[in-house]
């Protein structure tokens, strides 16, 4: 399929995981395929196509590669072979929220990278030195999104308080697009959304939450309707998978973050972008799967909204 020029492309969305590129690709107004010609030594596939007048390049890590280090490595291939015409950086998916009495955060919700004090949004929790008495000191920063993205993440929120965010309305819409994607990205029911107290792990032998008991629960109170809620601060980042909700908590505590996951952090210095996260599961050890599509498809949804 014939598409635009190679440097007509200035968006560039990247993901880690093959539901979040599918959640990408669904949002695009027009598809134009993938790129056919490319240097030997880019492994990145790419896949092209256009969001109203804005045409966008979406990369997908390796199966199986995950973590920081992957995340470089694709950004790095991006930004060599749309080096005449990139400008605006995205990292887009999926994450584990860290709920708290301050932010109500729950499952399909979406968490925006947004600067907080001396932070740009994205901090890399697991980078520092070991100092006096083995306590751990963070080191180093990262770099803040670029103005043009904080802009248009400012419109969202100003759009949320006049209630005329467009991203419920892509989210709706591409699911009830096919009975493919109903299965694949659809809102599990809200009696699965169950946010459990941090001192109570799940059972080792369960393989569903079924039999974990209501009172473990956390009282949380009935939302007025399902759309995805949108939070902006702090996203923390790290090469460990989170499944512990003490573990979350004192991370949150410590960094002020809203969300966790394991890519950002390699982006950030060499591909400044903005990451937008919807959240999956609350990194303790109840995680599972079964709301990775919604929240993969609410965050490309906001993505294109902004």
């Amino acid at each position: 399929m014939a598409y635009p020029p190679r440097d007509a492309f200035q968006i560039g969305w990247i993901c880690a995981l093959p539901i979040e590129a599918a959640a990408a690709a669904e949002m695009l107004d027009e598809h134009f395929g993938i790129l056919e010609e490319q240097d030997a030594a880019d492994s990145n596939t790419y896949t092209l196509g256009r969001i109203g007048k804005h045409h966008v390049v979406i990369a997908c890590l390796s199966g199986g590669q995950y973590g920081t280090t992957s995340a470089t490595a694709v950004a790095n291939n991006m930004l060599r072979t749309f080096s005449k015409s990139l400008r605006i950086g995205l990292m887009v998916g999926i994450g584990g929220g860290i709920p708290s009495a301050a932010h109500d955060i729950r499952l399909g919700d979406v968490v925006i990278s947004y600067p907080q004090g001396t932070c740009g949004g994205v901090i890399q929790y697991d980078t520092g030195k070991i100092i006096a008495d083995g306590e751990f000191e963070r080191t180093g920063s990262l770099n803040s999104p670029p103005r043009a993205l904080l802009t248009a993440v400012g419109t969202m929120r100003a759009a949320m308080l006049r209630d005329d965010p467009r991203y419920p309305e892509y989210l709706q819409n591409a699911i009830g697009r096919t009975a493919r994607t109903r299965k694949n990205f659809g809102r599990p029911t809200a009696q699965s959304d169950r946010l459990f107290q941090a001192n109570h792990d799940h059972p080792a032998s369960a393989r569903s939450c079924a039999g974990c008991l209501a009172e473990w629960e956390q009282t949380r109170h009935e939302r007025e309707d399902n759309d995805p809620q949108p939070y902006y601060g702090i996203i923390a980042s790290g090469n460990k998978v989170i499944k512990h909700g003490p573990t979350r908590d004192q991370l949150g505590l410590d960094t002020g973050a809203l969300c966790l996951e394991m890519e950002a952090a390699g982006l950030m210095l060499d591909f400044p972008c903005v990451v937008i996260r919807g959240v999956c599961d609350y990194a303790d050890s109840h995680k599972n799967k079964e709301w990775q599509g919604y929240a993969a498809l609410a965050a490309a949804a906001y993505t294109k909204g902004a």
